[in-house]
Protein backbone atom coordinates (compact mmCIF):
# COMPACT_ATOMS: atom_id res chain seq x y z
CA UNK A 1 0.00 0.00 0.00
CA UNK A 2 1.35 3.50 -0.28
CA UNK A 3 2.53 5.80 2.29
CA UNK A 4 0.04 8.41 2.83
CA UNK A 5 1.06 11.93 4.20
CA UNK A 6 -1.06 13.74 7.01
CA UNK A 7 -4.00 14.98 4.45
CA UNK A 8 -4.02 11.49 3.26
CA UNK A 9 -2.32 11.82 0.19
CA UNK A 10 0.27 9.67 -1.66
CA UNK A 11 2.88 10.23 -3.65
CA UNK A 12 1.21 9.91 -6.92
CA UNK A 13 -2.11 12.34 -5.63
CA UNK A 14 1.20 14.44 -5.54
CA UNK A 15 2.14 13.83 -8.45
CA UNK A 16 -0.76 14.35 -10.05
CA UNK A 17 -1.35 17.71 -8.06
CA UNK A 18 2.17 19.22 -8.51
CA UNK A 19 1.70 18.67 -12.63
CA UNK A 20 -1.77 20.39 -12.56
CA UNK A 21 -0.37 22.95 -10.70
CA UNK A 22 2.11 23.23 -13.49
CA UNK A 23 -0.17 22.64 -16.40
CA UNK A 24 -3.79 22.87 -15.76
CA UNK A 25 -4.48 22.34 -19.07
CA UNK A 26 -2.74 19.56 -19.38
CA UNK A 27 -5.06 16.13 -21.09
CA UNK A 28 -6.26 13.72 -19.02
CA UNK A 29 -3.97 10.85 -21.47
CA UNK A 30 -0.30 13.05 -20.68
CA UNK A 31 -1.12 13.19 -17.03
CA UNK A 32 -1.51 9.41 -16.80
CA UNK A 33 1.81 9.22 -18.52
CA UNK A 34 3.40 11.53 -16.22
CA UNK A 35 2.26 10.09 -13.00
CA UNK A 36 2.83 6.36 -14.27
CA UNK A 37 -1.00 4.98 -14.23
CA UNK A 38 -3.74 4.36 -16.46
CA UNK A 39 -6.29 6.68 -17.64
CA UNK A 40 -9.04 5.31 -15.55
CA UNK A 41 -7.66 5.21 -12.32
CA UNK A 42 -5.58 8.92 -12.90
CA UNK A 43 -9.13 10.39 -13.29
CA UNK A 44 -10.90 8.73 -10.88
CA UNK A 45 -7.82 10.45 -8.48
CA UNK A 46 -8.56 13.61 -9.80
CA UNK A 47 -12.22 13.34 -9.41
CA UNK A 48 -11.33 11.89 -5.81
CA UNK A 49 -8.95 15.09 -5.18
CA UNK A 50 -11.86 17.87 -6.37
CA UNK A 51 -14.07 16.05 -4.35
CA UNK A 52 -12.47 16.35 -1.09
CA UNK A 53 -11.37 20.06 -1.77
CA UNK A 54 -7.73 19.57 -2.50
CA UNK A 55 -8.22 21.17 -6.21
CA UNK A 56 -10.68 23.50 -5.90
CA UNK A 57 -10.49 24.73 -9.48
CA UNK A 58 -8.51 25.77 -13.20
CA UNK A 59 -7.89 29.31 -14.25
CA UNK A 60 -5.67 30.66 -16.96
CA UNK A 61 -2.80 32.67 -15.96
CA UNK A 62 -2.23 35.82 -17.67
CA UNK A 63 0.37 38.44 -18.49
CA UNK A 64 -0.64 41.05 -16.00
CA UNK A 65 1.39 43.80 -17.92
CA UNK A 66 0.38 43.09 -21.66
CA UNK A 67 -3.44 43.61 -19.81
CA UNK A 68 -2.82 47.10 -18.35
CA UNK A 69 -1.52 46.22 -14.92
CA UNK A 70 2.00 47.50 -15.18
CA UNK A 71 2.54 48.25 -11.50
CA UNK A 72 2.22 45.72 -8.74
CA UNK A 73 1.96 47.53 -5.08
CA UNK A 74 2.29 45.59 -2.26
CA UNK A 75 -0.28 47.48 0.47
CA UNK A 76 -0.32 47.52 4.58
CA UNK A 77 -3.55 48.43 5.78
CA UNK A 78 -3.70 49.10 9.34
CA UNK A 79 -7.49 49.81 10.56
CA UNK A 80 -8.31 51.81 13.72
CA UNK A 81 -10.42 49.09 15.28
CA UNK A 82 -10.20 45.80 14.78
CA UNK A 83 -13.50 44.66 16.02
CA UNK A 84 -15.39 41.95 13.77
CA UNK A 85 -17.93 44.76 11.93
CA UNK A 86 -14.60 46.07 10.48
CA UNK A 87 -12.86 43.44 10.17
CA UNK A 88 -15.91 42.18 7.52
CA UNK A 89 -16.72 45.69 6.39
CA UNK A 90 -12.82 45.96 5.28
CA UNK A 91 -13.01 42.72 3.57
CA UNK A 92 -16.62 42.93 2.03
CA UNK A 93 -15.39 46.58 0.27
CA UNK A 94 -11.74 44.86 -0.78
CA UNK A 95 -13.78 41.97 -2.54
CA UNK A 96 -15.63 44.05 -4.98
CA UNK A 97 -12.22 45.63 -5.76
CA UNK A 98 -10.61 44.08 -9.11
CA UNK A 99 -7.55 46.36 -8.81
CA UNK A 100 -7.05 43.82 -5.82
CA UNK A 101 -5.63 40.88 -6.82
CA UNK A 102 -4.69 39.01 -3.06
CA UNK A 103 -5.87 40.31 0.20
CA UNK A 104 -4.25 38.70 3.24
CA UNK A 105 -5.26 39.38 7.03
CA UNK A 106 -1.63 39.86 8.53
CA UNK A 107 -0.22 39.69 12.09
CA UNK A 108 2.69 41.82 13.27
CA UNK A 109 2.01 45.58 12.01
CA UNK A 110 -0.18 46.16 9.76
CA UNK A 111 -4.18 44.18 9.80
CA UNK A 112 -4.20 43.43 6.01
CA UNK A 113 -1.63 43.06 3.01
CA UNK A 114 -2.75 43.19 -0.65
CA UNK A 115 -1.25 43.24 -3.75
CA UNK A 116 -2.44 45.29 -6.31
CA UNK A 117 -2.14 46.20 -9.74
CA UNK A 118 -2.35 49.50 -11.61
CA UNK A 119 -1.63 50.28 -14.92
CA UNK A 120 0.33 53.58 -14.04
CA UNK A 121 1.28 55.37 -10.78
CA UNK A 122 -1.44 57.62 -11.58
CA UNK A 123 -3.55 54.80 -11.91
CA UNK A 124 -2.98 53.87 -8.24
CA UNK A 125 -3.04 57.09 -6.74
CA UNK A 126 -6.62 56.93 -8.17
CA UNK A 127 -7.34 53.32 -6.37
CA UNK A 128 -6.48 54.67 -3.62
CA UNK A 129 -7.11 58.41 -2.77
CA UNK A 130 -10.51 57.37 -4.51
CA UNK A 131 -11.23 53.85 -3.12
CA UNK A 132 -9.03 52.88 -0.06
CA UNK A 133 -8.80 55.90 2.11
CA UNK A 134 -12.26 55.91 1.68
CA UNK A 135 -13.20 52.55 3.15
CA UNK A 136 -14.46 53.15 7.04
CA UNK A 137 -12.33 52.49 9.49
CA UNK A 138 -8.77 52.38 7.47
CA UNK A 139 -6.49 53.95 9.41
CA UNK A 140 -2.64 53.96 7.95
CA UNK A 141 -1.79 52.74 4.26
CA UNK A 142 1.76 51.87 3.63
CA UNK A 143 2.81 51.09 -0.30
CA UNK A 144 5.45 49.37 -2.16
CA UNK A 145 5.98 49.45 -5.56
CA UNK A 146 7.37 45.50 -7.17
CA UNK A 147 10.31 46.15 -8.75
CA UNK A 148 10.42 42.76 -10.36
CA UNK A 149 8.63 39.50 -10.31
CA UNK A 150 11.09 36.67 -9.06
CA UNK A 151 9.14 33.69 -8.50
CA UNK A 152 5.35 32.82 -8.66
CA UNK A 153 4.13 29.60 -7.86
CA UNK A 154 -0.19 28.34 -8.29
CA UNK A 155 0.70 25.39 -5.81
CA UNK A 156 2.97 24.93 -2.69
CA UNK A 157 5.98 22.33 -2.53
CA UNK A 158 4.09 18.53 -2.78
CA UNK A 159 7.10 16.22 -3.18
Amino acid sequence: MAQTDHNGLDRIDRKILSVLGDDGRISWRDLSERVGLSLTPTLRRVRRLEEEGFITGYAAQFDEVRLGGAFSVFVSVTLDRQGQENLDLFEAQIRGAPEVMSCFMMSGGADYLLRVVARDLPSYQTFMTEFLTRIPGVARIQSSFALKAVAHRSAPPLE
